[in-house]
């Protein structure tokens, strides 16, 4: 019953925006944005409470909300780690050891609303804004994105390619926005009134479309060193994600994986990544 429920809830929400977009579409989009940007898990749990307490370095003001960042001291060069959607740090707990056995000076923070960081909803932009602010903080020479922080950090190097980041780590990030659109709007069956006036209001808010904001097109201008990282069968984001990027990325290389899932915890790719990151 409990799964029932589940698949029927985004149909019925669909419903509700498709209904209200006709006596105001501002309003129906408004909504439509917000739940698409909704946390609903990712805060700490029980099991990660004591890896992430032992850790903890400060907590930053960044856009009205406080966020929290992690420390593991190391005398080598500093990386930043930028976790994905409904996450937290502790999902890099494996590549944090390699990392500490390495001597890297680690850096990392919960996003809006994940983790110890206060919010209820994250998006590219807001996202971007608070890695931003942590570049600005501890200087870091590489950074490494999981899913929506690949993404986020391939649009903080579009924004800002004069930075000092020397090396990019991808893994299993999505490209294109406008893909991210059309399985929302499949998923809650929105009707293209919905859907327009959802586009219009992203375009207004942050300036771009959903087919202009693309990490793939971001790519093109990259001068950075960069690896990603994807599997072949990822069920969360499509490999051609990746494969488009590498296209548009001078610097870049691909490494396809078969059967690691999306997540990519595996001391396989976390050594290739210690591998790039001290060649």
């Amino acid at each position: 019953m409990k799964r029932l429920i589940n698949r029927l809830l985004p149909k019925l929400y669909g419903t509700y925006l498709n209904m209200l977009s006709l006596f105001s579409k501002d309003m129906a989009a408004n909504k439509a944005f917000h739940v698409f940007c909704t946390i609903r898990k990712g805060k700490v749990l029980p099991v990660q409470k004591e890896f992430l307490d032992t850790a903890k370095d400060k907590v930053h003001t960044i856009e009205n909300h406080k966020i929290q960042s992690y420390r593991w001291q190391g005398s080598k060069e500093t990386v930043l780690l930028v976790h994905g959607w409904e996450s937290n740090v502790f999902r890099w707990r494996n590549l944090i050891k390699k990392l500490k056995e390495a001597d890297f000076n680690i850096i990392a923070f919960d996003a809006p609303g994940h983790g110890y960081s206060s919010g209820k909803y994250l998006y590219v932009p807001l996202y971007e804004k608070a890695l931003q602010s942590m570049i600005e903080i501890y200087e870091p020479k590489y950074l490494i994105g999981h899913s929506v922080g690949g993404m986020t950090i391939m649009y903080n190097q579009y924004l800002h390619p004069q930075s000092k980041v020397d090396k990019l780590v991808t893994i299993g990030a999505p490209s294109e926005f406008h893909e991210l659109m059309t399985h929302y709007e499949n998923l809650l069956g929105l009707n293209k009134r919905v859907l327009n006036g959802l586009e219009a209001y992203i375009k207004n808010r942050f300036g771009f479309t959903f087919k202009e904001f693309s990490t793939a097109s971001f790519a093109l201008k990259n001068t950075k060193k960069g690896i990603l990282f994807h599997d072949s069968s990822d069920p969360i984001t499509p490999y051609h994600n990746s494969v488009a990027v590498h296209k548009n990325w001078k610097g870049s290389q691909l490494v396809t994986t078969k059967g690691l899932g999306h997540s990519m915890h595996q001391d396989d790719v976390n050594d290739k990544i210690i591998r790039f990151l001290k060649s």
